[in-house]
């Protein structure tokens, strides 16, 4: 046998380590002392360089008789001597090491390293582009495959053959609408009656209070009705039924649904999706009438118009056709939210972690939704002349 003996990196370090060569092509690393997180253990660079002039060599073993204490930093330097080993196509035999040292290796390569998607150094431009649009084609991908799925849901349960119990619809119903009538009550008055303050700035000016009411109610019923609920919406009813799918997918229940051959889609998604399209058009309309009565205390207590003269101008400057332009972006909002509440919640992956973040993504796509949607609905109204 020929040995080499390396002398330690730092002076004074209670650790020393030699390499041997063996008649057998083995190269026996021989570690002797205290092997200490804070001791400067020799790193990647100097095991390259003592095994980059053994060509020849076959294996790595390890000898540890010598050894007195080691902790973490001694089996960082092992795994390192171990991939430094693999990458010049050695076999890399791990008998001589600490019985503990080999349990933690082999628990290491039994957990795969988990991509954070943090770098020290930022990729090319050309790489995040490419991986955006890759990350962008198979969120398309995915969500055009759960609408195809929602949708042949939707006509097996209009055709009277989806498995849907009817004690979950009349829940998610619940939930949906009269369990929301507190926000939305909330949120539509505040809406109302700032609408109409802010107006009732600008119209005093030329002797115009009257027409706050046109103000108010024509921008609750036509817009601001739909919106705010469709936002109310998104973030209570869309991100709890993510956490709840999200929390079904950890705790292996949407698996085991499937395992009794029941389609997820229809027997979790569908009863969400049918209570928010239900539900979704009654709160906007609720939300309407409330968001016009915040109105009318501006205008009764403000600018001393009297209820009866409000209550006139508002019925006669809001028609039907605004009431169904409002309820049409509704019925809208709602399907687009549940969609999006029920895509992140089966998107979840199987941590805690996740849930909050599909919770977070069912909220933001939600939303992000509801402002295209009503963009587009706006260009159509226009163009059809509604």
């Amino acid at each position: 046998m020929s040995a080499r003996t390396t002398t330690t990196l730092e002076q004074g370090a209670r650790w020393t380590w030699s390499i041997a060569g063996t008649e057998d092509d083995v190269v026996l690393l021989q570690l002797s002392g205290a092997w200490l997180m804070h001791e400067h253990l020799p790193g990647r660079a100097a095991i390259e360089r003592e095994l980059h002039g053994r060509p020849n060599a076959r294996a790595l073993a390890f000898d540890t008789r010598g050894l007195d204490d080691w902790d973490s930093g001694f089996v960082v330097f092992v795994r390192q001597a171990v991939n430094v080993g693999k990458s010049f196509h050695m076999r890399v035999d791990l008998a001589g090491l600490p019985p503990g040292v080999q349990k933690l290796l082999d628990l290491a390569d039994a957990v795969p390293a988990r991509d954070t998607g943090r770098r020290s150094r930022p990729l090319p431009l050309l790489d995040r582009l490419g991986g955006t649009a890759i990350r962008t084609a198979q969120q398309a991908r995915a969500m055009i495959t759960f609408l195809g799925d929602a949708c042949l849901a939707l006509g097996r349960f209009a055709s009277g053959r989806a498995r849907v119990r009817r004690a979950d619809l009349l829940v998610t119903i619940q939930e949906a609408g009269p369990e929301a009538l507190g926000i939305v009550s909330l949120i539509s008055f505040l809406v109302g009656l700032i609408l109409a303050y802010v107006g009732a700035v600008q119209l005093r000016r030329f002797g115009a209070e009257i027409y706050v009411a046109d103000l108010v109610g024509i921008a609750m019923a036509r817009q601001m009705g739909a919106i705010m609920t469709g936002i109310i919406v998104a973030g209570r009813t869309g991100a709890a039924y993510a956490a709840q799918l999200g929390t079904m997918r950890v705790n292996e229940e949407i698996d085991a649904v499937q395992t009794m051959g029941i389609s997820p889609i229809e027997f979790l998604v569908l009863p969400r999706m049918l209570g928010l399209i239900v539900m979704m058009p009654l709160l906007t309309v609720y939300a309407d009438l409330v968001g016009i009565l915040g109105g009318a205390v501006v205008g009764t207590g403000m600018l001393k118009l009297g209820f009866v003269p409000y209550w006139n101008r508002t019925w006669v400057a809001v028609d039907l056709s605004d009431f169904a332009v409002g309820l049409i972006s509704a019925s809208v909002f709602g399907i687009l939210v549940a969609i999006a509440g029920c895509l992140r919640g089966m998107q979840s992956g199987r941590s805690s972690a996740a849930v909050g973040l599909a919770a977070t993504s069912a909220v933001v796509t939600g939303i992000v939704f509801i402002v295209v949607a009503d963009a587009i609905l706006t260009v159509i109204y226009d163009a059809i002349g509604l």
